[in-house]
């Protein structure tokens, strides 16, 4: 997969190593530099569909969006058995994975989150998937 410049470009971020995109995220995946962590619910990856072969380790759980109290363990477990690699975060619009590539950075790990999520922005009728995001980008995805 050959990438533009623009697409190779890592934004700087508050707290955590940088924003990037959902095509540069897959890239360093294929190329084994890093491990994608999808933080949305288990309920989002079922309704609405999942990466092949993203570790699933949700922020917040279902139905009450309660913080994952096991969120901190379950990252550091996957962090130790990839150990080197950066750690890519994506939910659904962008949002959530920042707070966990924040926290993914306290505890010392080198932790990007993926832009527009795996749904993208929503339009102007409230509905995601239509402007961005992982989706919409065309990367490999299943429901």
């Amino acid at each position: 997969m050959s990438l533009t410049a623009e697409q190779q470009t890592i934004a700087p971020a508050n707290g955590y190593a940088g924003d990037i995109g959902a095509p540069l995220a897959w890239h360093w995946v294929q190329t084994q530099q890093a491990v994608l962590v999808d933080v949305r619910t288990d309920a989002e990856r079922a309704w609405v569909g999942q990466v092949p072969g993203a570790v699933a380790i949700a922020w917040k759980q279902w139905p009450d969006m309660a913080l994952n109290p096991d969120f901190d363990t379950q990252l550091q477990a996957l962090a130790q058995k990839t150990p080197g690699k950066k750690i890519v975060l994506l939910c659904r619009s962008g949002v959530r994975s920042v707070a966990a590539a924040q926290r993914a950075s306290q505890l010392g790990l080198d932790a990007y989150n993926i832009l527009q999520g795996f749904e993208g922005d929503a339009n102007a009728q409230g509905q995601r998937g239509q402007l961005g995001g992982w989706r919409l980008q065309g990367l490999p995805w299943s429901q």
